[in-house]
């Protein structure tokens, strides 16, 4: 499923990222109940759109704990 992210979106960084160079993640919300996430280092590598549903198992499980393999 390909996605349009409009020119406009508002993207903000993740509360997590520094200016200490450290990894940096930017979202967006998306009309349609999606969200949109890439790299703020790297922006035109491209972008991930998650349904909002995918998008607050995956916090939800960061905040409760769960790591990635």
């Amino acid at each position: 499923m390909t996605t349009h992210v409009p020119t406009s979106a508002h993207w903000f960084r993740s509360s997590y990222s520094n200016n200490q160079g450290g990894q940096c993640v930017e979202g967006a919300r998306l009309g349609g109940a999606q969200m949109a996430v890439r790299d703020s280092k790297a922006p035109e590598l491209g972008v991930c759109v998650f349904p909002a549903a995918a998008w607050h198992a995956f916090v939800d499980g960061i905040r409760g704990g769960d790591t990635v393999a």
